[in-house]
């Protein structure tokens, strides 16, 4: 049985970050993608090429306090997600997910669509930091890369 882009892109999510196994991590679903969509359109993002998604970003803005919780374990994952208003001011931007199917990678996809996403949001919202909770190598390198070219720091948990 061949896998839909979708299945795939969610069998990528669960291999790499293992959400459903872990209770401080946000298990996306509709309705936590409705909620992220509340906070700000640009949160959740794809690329398809016409046969399903290839890629995912997900970028959560919040605030500068509950930014910090995180970086230093004081809330989790999901806290964060929770705990961030709604129709408020956003200084600071989680650089959440990002997802690509293997034989996309390296066309930066991913770069494309978290720089659109940090522009979209920066409309908005006076971001004045990044930050990440780091899962992979790849995950590391794309957050400095959206840092470096967004001219904003970033924290790492």
């Amino acid at each position: 049985m061949v896998l839909s882009n979708f299945e795939r892109l969610v069998q990528l999510a669960d291999e790499v970050f293992a959400s459903k196994n872990d209770p401080y991590q946000l298990d996306v679903n509709q309705e936590v993608i409705e909620r992220l969509q509340r906070i700000h359109p640009s949160t959740v993002s794809e690329y398809d090429e016409g046969n399903g998604p290839v890629a995912w970003v997900l970028v959560i803005p919040t605030t500068t306090e509950l930014m910090n919780q995180f970086i230093e374990n004081a809330i989790t994952e999901k806290e964060l997600f929770e705990l961030t208003p709604l129709d408020s001011f956003y200084e600071a931007l989680y650089l959440c997910a990002a997802l690509v199917l293997e034989e996309y990678r390296g066309k930066g996809i991913a770069k494309n669509l978290t720089i659109n996403a940090v522009e979209n949001i920066r409309k908005d919202h006076p971001l004045e930091s990044l930050f990440v909770w780091v899962f992979t190598k790849e995950g590391d390198v794309l957050s400095e890369t959206i840092a470096r070219l967004t001219s904003l720091p970033l924290l790492k948990r």
